[in-house]
């Protein structure tokens, strides 16, 4: 089924072209890059191990440049076995090579510890001197990071004895459970997870209804490795934490993102303080679908009016690259480069993971960009959502390989900007009102699940991580009982949760992977609906300004860089204001 969908959308051939990267597993270049990276990782050991707390400002630059040009070779390497591994999740040739890297990473690691644990250790006058210097400006932002970490590094053999069995670490379980999540299949057509969830978006209660009994089903069939996978990452965190001394389940990435922790609460509370706005829509989509029940595998039940027209992928090229285009030329310019240089893989296939993302790559190459396209509306969001991140990537490339990398709530702007540019290019052309109104509400759709979902999601992380670290490991029934609560309080009773909703938490890859990372996404939104607020109200003066967010990359912290477009991250009304744009947004369907 998937081969004649791929076909009927064109999506057969868009491929990604890994060998920008390295032309195969037999590349000599693979063998000439890993012996470079372990190389120069024993040299620096060599010459710098003794040297850090005395350093030269000229030695120091030195340094972090050959630093910079070892984890560059590094994560060239890493991004094929990755890449390669996100298509080809049952190819064992794919897997054994993802955990080599993972080893070879892993070794490297101990012998370049010693400079963030060194660097830490300089006195601050010193440090303040060093930074002071023109000739350090720019790794400035990129040492002072380094220095937030102080308080939670461990001694040089602890460290060391991590990154040892880093190899057999939280990667692997990911990789086991994107291994479990590739090769599983649902209903009698042994349809793939993608498959299955695009019928939730189907116009026939029945396929939708079906679609969420086999989803279930199959989540059922793999529970009792999903919730040991999940018990053990719980368990990894909290001793994580706990070694580390960070404060919360959410600190360290809160810390990642270079923001407080009361921004972030402050985040949370307002939007939490805004659960009447879903719960408000979900009451009128039961009465637009004409239903007496609103289930949860209606959420995503298509308005009678919304156009339910398959779009080819030609068409959605062009759909976001006019939009793009009608905002910034240069934006849709780089956006073409992916369709047009093949750094996109779109199709449905076997082995392929789930879901959707851009990686960043190295900045001599460029990013690249995975989707499922099976050929909605919503499809076409995604693929504006990940060409956002890469043209926000291929920007900041530019700064070098550290000073590339953007926080991920300012990387989630990027992408929510970006889909937001679609929905409004693409609502010009309806001229019917009730299509209108029904594109509005699948927008509003889109904006609940990136806003008020996932904060619901950032709610069942936080019970999850502090029962784990309380009361031990977690029964599937009671982390099913944590997910239900946290869903119900954001849909209060404008919508039934059926029992077989209750472990859909199962599939999530973001509490595995990243976790505390969801609520970067409504960050992302919040953000972005202000800047677009700016935008209107500023016209062409804005374009400039924006692109030159994105190509700071992650020069300076997400205060300084919003700073110029007079954003208060910690202001709660910065947030509601956002949130009332949401509302004014519902108010329009609900007259």
């Amino acid at each position: 089924m998937a081969s004649d969908m791929n076909k009927e959308l064109g999506t057969t051939e868009v491929k990604w072209k890994l060998t920008d990267l390295y032309s195969g597993y037999d590349d000599s270049a693979i063998e000439q890059d890993i012996s470079f990276c372990q190389v120069e990782a024993k040299a620096i050991n060599s010459e710098y191990a003794d040297r850090v707390e005395k350093i030269s400002v000229d030695d120091l630059n030195g340094l972090v440049a050959r630093f910079e040009k070892l984890e560059t070779r590094l994560g060239k390497l890493f991004t094929f076995a990755f890449l390669n591994f996100a298509t080809n999740t049952h190819d064992q040739q794919v897997s054994v090579f993802l955990q080599r890297m993972r080893e070879i990473g892993s070794s490297i690691g101990k012998d370049t510890v010693f400079f963030e644990l060194a660097w830490n250790k300089v006195a601050q006058d010193r440090v303040e001197v060093l930074l002071a210097d023109d000739v350090l400006a720019h790794y400035r932002h990129y040492l002072e990071n380094i220095r937030k970490y102080a308080p939670h590094q461990l001694s040089e053999i602890e460290e060391k004895i991590l990154l040892e069995r880093a190899p057999v670490g939280r990667g692997s379980w990911t990789t086991l459970f994107e291994k479990v999540m590739g090769h599983m299949k649902f209903g009698e057509k042994q349809r793939s997870e993608e498959e299955v969830l695009a019928d939730l978006y189907n116009p026939d209660r029945d396929v939708r209804r079906g679609a969420a009994e086999e989803l279930t089903e199959s989540l059922k069939g793999h529970l009792h490795i999903l919730i040991h996978i999940f018990n053990t990452l719980l368990a990894e965190k909290m001793i994580s934490d706990r070694q580390r001394k960070y404060s919360g389940w959410v600190s360290s990435m809160n810390l990642g993102n270079e923001l407080e922790d009361k921004t972030v609460e402050t985040l949370i509370e307002a939007t939490v303080n805004r659960y009447d706005i879903p719960q408000r829509y979900y009451r009128i989509k039961r009465q637009m679908l004409g239903l007496e029940e609103l289930v949860d595998y209606d959420r995503y039940a298509p308005l009678a009016n919304l156009p339910d027209k398959k779009i080819s992928w030609q068409e959605g090229r062009s759909m976001v690259l006019d939009a793009f285009g009608k905002f910034s030329p240069r934006m849709a310019e780089i956006a073409g480069y992916f369709f047009d240089k093949q750094w996109i893989h779109a199709p449905i296939q076997e082995g392929k993971r789930g879901g959707a993302f851009a990686h960043p790559c190295v900045p001599e190459v460029h990013p690249y960009v995975l989707v499922n396209y099976t050929g909605n509306l919503r499809d076409v969001s995604t693929v504006a959502h990940e060409l956002g991140h890469g043209v926000h990537q291929y920007l900041a490339a530019e700064r070098g390989y550290y000073n590339s990398n953007s926080t991920l709530v300012l990387s989630e702007t990027a992408s929510v900007f970006a889909e937001l540019l679609v929905f409004n290019s693409q609502l010009e052309l309806l001229d019917d009102k009730e299509e209108k109104k029904a594109f509005i509400c699948q927008k509003l759709e889109s904006i609940f699940a990136t806003v008020f979902r996932q904060i619901s999601m950032n709610r069942f992380e936080d019970k999850v991580h502090n029962a784990r670290r309380v009361q031990g490991e977690l029964k599937s029934e009671e982390v099913t009982e944590f997910w239900m609560a946290t869903q119900r309080e954001m849909f209060g009773d404008s919508v039934s949760l059926s029992d077989n909703y209750g472990i859909w938490w199962s599939y999530i890859p973001h509490f595995l992977h990243t976790p505390g990372y969801v609520y970067s996404y409504a960050f992302g939104e919040l953000l972005v609906l202000a800047l677009y607020g700016l935008y209107k109200k500023e016209g062409a003066s804005f374009v400039p300004r924006y692109l030159e967010l994105l190509a700071a990359g992650g020069t300076r912290t997400p205060y300084e860089l919003l700073e110029s477009f007079g954003v208060n991250l910690d202001d709660p009304q910065f947030w509601n204001d956002g949130l009332k744009i949401i509302d004014e947004m519902l108010s329009m369907i609900e007259e």
